[in-house]
């Protein structure tokens, strides 16, 4: 299976770049996004053809900018389940409502997918140093690829992130760095170390790999459906790769003639506490701003300042959708609900997606008949302090 990757592109400049050489950030400060010969992978491989490949992300490897298979870098990561909800979609009177886990991909997060062929890209151009800084669940994922991978990684972190995806790092082996501040912080102290170290930045969209990583859950989706697109597509948006990444599938997708024109309506959603994005969206804004003093359980999504905003709203703007905050309380609330009514124990950020829904649906955003997919991004298990529960002892002489 042979990659058509045929640039690196600029979509604010169009500015062009060769994909054979290590780029980050456009000239322009813009993240890059990987261009391929469409018309050449359209005679090469169809739907028909990738239904008998492995039950794997690298099931679409020439949409996929890996160019030499001996250094794809796997742990058998994507192809999570859609499952239908039935007894929440009846409950709230969605006409089909889907729920993309991601929980059970390697390393119990999506972020298994940017960094799969984040990492395999960036063995094939002899990276031997990486770098990011992480809320957590991103920065595991990357430690183990990189791991696996022999590819040293250095991780800059909230001090208050998830003491699990801490201690997933250090035993991956990568070097940690603790901050007292928010992600952006760790950002800014990474770019001021990285030039006197000359490792590879991997933050958020610095690099152009990681999104065709994420892309292929919207692959994933549309040929889950029989090569049919939903309705809506629901997704918790921190730095908002995934659904940037999903948008792009989808555009592909429909110029290889594999869907019709008409796309799904994305939905970013974000917590309350933190929520650049819909502040941007009800002001019609093509960039987000800072939001100060973030704050939300659902901690991967506290991203005060995303780098890609403005790529995220145009995705939101360009195919009808719209941006929408829940409560903590609500995210909470719907973990269990989600949990107890359907068997699923989803993390806080997914958690927020269906409680998202929920709003749209109780305000006839989302209509009676059409059909949604919720994005859960990680297992519930990755999260053991979100949730708290005072339970009765059994003395050991007794009886219940």
């Amino acid at each position: 299976m042979k990659s058509f990757i045929s640039a690196l592109v600029c979509p604010k400049c169009q500015k062009r770049y060769d994909h054979r050489e290590i780029r980050h950030l456009c000239e322009c400060g813009s993240p890059l996004l990987v261009e391929y010969d469409l018309a050449g992978a359209g005679k090469q491989v169809n739907p028909l053809a990738i239904k008998s490949r492995p039950a794997s992300l690298w099931r679409y490897a020439e949409l996929l900018p890996v160019l030499d298979t001996s250094n794809i870098v796997t742990l058998g990561e994507g192809w999570t389940p859609l499952h239908t909800l039935d007894r929440l979609g009846a409950q709230y009177g969605f006409g089909t409502l889907y729920l993309k886990d991601e929980g059970i991909i390697p390393t119990g997060t999506f972020k298994a997918r940017g960094a799969a062929v984040g990492i395999s890209k960036a063995k094939e151009l002899g990276v031997r140093h990486v770098a990011m800084p992480t809320n957590g669940n991103a920065g595991a994922a990357w430690s183990v690829y990189a791991a696996r991978a022999g590819i040293a990684a250095h991780i800059l972190m909230p001090e208050d992130a998830p003491l699990i995806t801490r201690n997933e790092i250090v035993a991956a082996g990568a070097e940690v760095h603790l901050v007292k501040g928010l992600i952006s912080d760790c950002g800014k102290i990474l770019a001021r170390s990285i030039p006197a170290h000359l490792w590879y930045d991997a933050s958020t969209l610095k690099e152009p790999y990681r999104i065709e990583g994420k892309k292929t859950m919207g692959y994933e989706i549309v040929e889950q459906l029989g090569w049919k697109v939903p309705d809506v597509i629901a997704y918790p948006a921190g730095g908002g790769v995934g659904l940037i990444g999903i948008y792009k599938a989808l555009k592909e997708m429909r110029e290889l003639g594999w869907i019709g024109e008409k796309l799904p309506r994305l939905v970013a959603v974000q917590a309350a506490g933190c929520a650049p994005i819909v502040e941007a969206f009800q002001k019609k804004a093509a960039e987000s701003q800072f939001f100060p003093n973030s704050q939300t359980v659902a901690f991967g999504i506290n991203v005060p300042k995303a780098l890609g905003d403005s790529l995220v709203l145009e995705s939101l703007y360009e195919t009808g959708g719209c941006a929408i905050a829940v409560e903590d309380t609500e995210i909470l609330e719907a973990v269990l609900e989600l949990a107890r009514t359907e068997g699923c124990f989803i993390c806080p950020e997914g958690a927020a997606v269906f409680a998202a829904l929920k709003k749209l649906r109780a305000g006839d955003w989302l209509k009676a008949h059409e059909s949604a997919v919720l994005l859960n991004t990680g297992a519930g298990i990755k999260y053991p302090g979100a949730l708290s529960f005072d339970l009765p002892y059994c003395p050991i002489d007794g009886s219940v």
